[in-house]
């Protein structure tokens, strides 16, 4: 089990209209969470690449300490805040919507993408499980966000741990309008809403053997309309950053290299 102390709160530095974690020296990597969640997600990520890279890890605009849209975004708002805020390229790596972001980022701004890393992305929905997800956001309330019991059930399932902990307290903390806003979104739009035939650079995509929702077809299928490479972690579900990091970063860093 990681320890409590990994994932504490980490100071921000203004990252053009986000806030972002920073650290390290060398060539950049950007790190981009998924719905409900903060920078300090990417933690492990964060203190094993800041040896050799600069490390960027925003908080996704309307979460953590970024400030959110006063209307409904579409996906390429998001990462239009993203790209305002880079001043080079970057190794793009996103988990979840953060996927979305990051592969939107890459086909539309290609000049800024080293390489794509997409982790546990969601790609061609089966219509049973657009339904499902789209329900879900349309039960919503504007006043706060969900009962978080059910997706870390699903990210973690029973068991104690750290991880689970820290993401229980960031889901029940998080700005119900950016949470909403960015779940509706999450709800209708996968990467298959992105112009993957514009993306010029190496794409990865990872996910765990267990994700129900961000499954091992997805993945293979994502790498193989991206002309990318799939890689599937045993035994992981969806919190791949957090719960199997010794296997998710050096998979990070060799792709970084061959890139």
């Amino acid at each position: 089990m990681a320890p409590d102390t990994t994932w504490r709160d980490r100071p921000r530095d203004a990252f053009g209209q986000l806030a972002a974690i920073r650290d390290g020296e060398g060539p950049t990597v950007l790190l981009l969470h998924g719905v409900g969640l903060r920078a300090e997600a990417w933690a492990a990520q964060i203190d094993a690449l800041a040896p050799r890279h600069t490390v960027i890890a925003p908080d996704m605009a309307g979460h953590g300490h970024s400030a959110g849209f006063s209307q409904s975004p579409a996906l390429a708002d998001y990462a239009d805040r993203v790209a305002e805020a880079l001043d080079t390229p970057a190794h793009l790596v996103g988990h979840s919507m953060g996927a979305l972001i990051a592969l939107d980022l890459a086909a539309r701004y290609p000049h800024l993408a080293r390489s794509v890393t997409a982790v546990n992305a969601v790609y061609q929905r089966p219509p049973d499980a657009a339904r499902a997800i789209r329900a879900r956001a349309a039960a919503m309330s504007d006043d706060a966000p969900p009962d978080p019991s059910a997706p870390l059930d699903r990210w973690f399932g029973a068991v104690p741990s750290a991880a689970r902990d820290a993401c229980e307290r960031w889901l029940r903390a998080a700005p119900a309008t950016g949470y909403n806003q960015a779940y509706t979104l999450f709800a209708h739009h996968d990467a298959g809403d992105v112009p993957l035939h514009a993306i010029k650079a190496p794409v990865m995509c990872v996910t765990g053997s267990d994700d129900p929702n961000s499954t091992p077809d997805m993945s293979r299928a994502l790498a193989s309309a991206t002309g990318g490479t799939a890689h599937v972690i045993d035994g992981a579900a969806h919190m791949l950053p957090m719960t199997h990091a010794d296997t998710l970063t050096p998979l990070l860093t060799r792709h970084f290299t061959g890139a």
